[in-house]
Protein backbone atom coordinates (compact mmCIF):
# COMPACT_ATOMS: atom_id res chain seq x y z
CA UNK A 1 0.00 0.00 0.00
CA UNK A 2 1.36 3.43 -0.93
CA UNK A 3 1.22 6.31 1.49
CA UNK A 4 1.12 10.02 0.70
CA UNK A 5 3.54 12.72 1.68
CA UNK A 6 3.21 14.78 4.82
CA UNK A 7 4.54 18.32 4.47
CA UNK A 8 4.84 20.62 7.45
CA UNK A 9 7.04 23.49 8.51
CA UNK A 10 6.05 23.37 12.17
CA UNK A 11 5.11 20.65 14.65
CA UNK A 12 2.82 21.74 17.45
CA UNK A 13 2.04 19.89 20.67
CA UNK A 14 -1.00 20.78 22.75
CA UNK A 15 1.06 21.55 25.89
CA UNK A 16 4.75 21.43 24.91
CA UNK A 17 4.67 24.21 22.30
CA UNK A 18 5.91 24.30 18.69
CA UNK A 19 9.07 23.34 16.87
CA UNK A 20 10.15 24.03 13.29
CA UNK A 21 10.55 20.74 11.39
CA UNK A 22 14.06 21.71 10.22
CA UNK A 23 15.20 21.17 13.84
CA UNK A 24 13.86 17.62 13.68
CA UNK A 25 15.44 16.91 10.27
CA UNK A 26 18.80 18.55 11.02
CA UNK A 27 19.01 17.53 14.67
CA UNK A 28 18.20 13.84 14.34
CA UNK A 29 20.92 11.21 14.36
CA UNK A 30 21.68 10.07 10.82
CA UNK A 31 23.35 6.84 11.95
CA UNK A 32 24.01 5.00 15.20
CA UNK A 33 25.26 1.63 16.33
CA UNK A 34 25.31 -0.39 19.54
CA UNK A 35 27.87 -3.15 19.14
CA UNK A 36 29.59 -5.94 21.02
CA UNK A 37 33.26 -5.02 20.74
CA UNK A 38 34.75 -8.05 22.51
CA UNK A 39 35.20 -11.66 21.40
CA UNK A 40 33.17 -11.96 18.19
CA UNK A 41 32.40 -8.38 17.16
CA UNK A 42 28.73 -7.98 16.25
CA UNK A 43 26.01 -5.36 16.08
CA UNK A 44 23.21 -5.32 18.62
CA UNK A 45 21.12 -2.64 16.92
CA UNK A 46 21.77 0.05 14.29
CA UNK A 47 20.35 2.81 12.15
CA UNK A 48 21.80 3.49 8.68
CA UNK A 49 24.67 1.03 9.15
CA UNK A 50 25.34 -1.47 6.35
CA UNK A 51 28.31 -3.28 7.85
CA UNK A 52 30.76 -3.46 10.73
CA UNK A 53 34.37 -4.64 10.54
CA UNK A 54 36.78 -5.46 13.36
CA UNK A 55 40.00 -3.60 12.48
CA UNK A 56 42.00 -4.57 15.58
CA UNK A 57 41.91 -4.05 19.33
CA UNK A 58 39.24 -1.45 20.04
CA UNK A 59 39.16 -0.39 16.39
CA UNK A 60 36.02 -0.69 14.22
CA UNK A 61 35.05 0.34 10.70
CA UNK A 62 31.39 1.35 10.49
CA UNK A 63 29.97 1.61 6.94
CA UNK A 64 26.81 3.61 6.29
CA UNK A 65 23.81 2.37 4.28
CA UNK A 66 23.22 5.94 3.05
CA UNK A 67 26.33 8.09 2.79
CA UNK A 68 26.78 11.37 4.57
CA UNK A 69 26.50 14.51 2.41
CA UNK A 70 30.06 15.63 3.25
CA UNK A 71 32.88 14.87 5.67
CA UNK A 72 31.88 17.59 8.13
CA UNK A 73 29.57 15.43 10.27
CA UNK A 74 30.02 14.84 13.97
CA UNK A 75 30.53 11.63 15.88
CA UNK A 76 30.11 10.85 19.55
CA UNK A 77 29.95 7.74 21.65
CA UNK A 78 31.36 5.72 24.45
CA UNK A 79 32.20 2.25 25.63
CA UNK A 80 31.81 0.11 28.73
CA UNK A 81 32.38 -3.37 30.07
CA UNK A 82 31.23 -4.86 33.38
CA UNK A 83 33.87 -4.26 36.06
CA UNK A 84 36.05 -2.13 33.76
CA UNK A 85 36.41 1.65 33.62
CA UNK A 86 34.32 3.25 30.91
CA UNK A 87 35.82 4.21 27.60
CA UNK A 88 35.57 7.02 25.10
CA UNK A 89 35.36 6.99 21.31
CA UNK A 90 37.93 8.62 19.05
CA UNK A 91 37.75 9.18 15.28
CA UNK A 92 39.06 9.44 12.63
CA UNK A 93 42.07 7.21 12.61
CA UNK A 94 43.37 7.52 9.04
CA UNK A 95 46.68 9.24 8.37
CA UNK A 96 45.15 12.23 6.56
CA UNK A 97 42.78 12.94 9.44
CA UNK A 98 39.83 13.09 7.03
CA UNK A 99 36.49 11.44 7.62
CA UNK A 100 34.91 9.53 4.73
CA UNK A 101 31.30 10.04 3.66
CA UNK A 102 30.56 6.30 3.35
CA UNK A 103 32.15 5.03 6.56
CA UNK A 104 33.94 5.99 9.75
CA UNK A 105 36.73 4.24 11.59
CA UNK A 106 36.54 4.57 15.35
CA UNK A 107 38.66 3.61 18.35
CA UNK A 108 37.28 2.64 21.77
CA UNK A 109 39.84 3.95 24.25
CA UNK A 110 40.11 3.13 27.95
CA UNK A 111 39.70 6.13 30.25
CA UNK A 112 42.46 4.97 32.58
CA UNK A 113 45.29 4.62 30.07
CA UNK A 114 43.93 5.98 26.77
CA UNK A 115 44.82 2.77 24.93
CA UNK A 116 42.48 1.00 22.47
CA UNK A 117 40.52 -1.76 24.19
CA UNK A 118 37.80 -4.27 23.32
CA UNK A 119 34.72 -3.32 25.35
CA UNK A 120 31.52 -5.38 25.67
CA UNK A 121 29.43 -2.36 24.70
CA UNK A 122 30.46 0.29 22.18
CA UNK A 123 28.05 3.09 21.24
CA UNK A 124 28.46 5.47 18.29
CA UNK A 125 26.14 8.27 17.11
CA UNK A 126 26.51 10.28 13.89
CA UNK A 127 24.93 13.70 13.26
CA UNK A 128 25.16 15.60 9.98
CA UNK A 129 23.60 15.81 6.53
CA UNK A 130 22.84 12.76 4.41
CA UNK A 131 23.79 12.78 0.72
Amino acid sequence: MAFGTLKADTLTHSTAGSLATNYVVNGSAKAWINLNGSSTVATRDTLNVSSLADEGTGQYLISFSSSMGNDDYTISGGARSPGVASGVLNAPSNAAGDMATGSIEVYALGLGDGNPADFNHVFTIIHGDLA
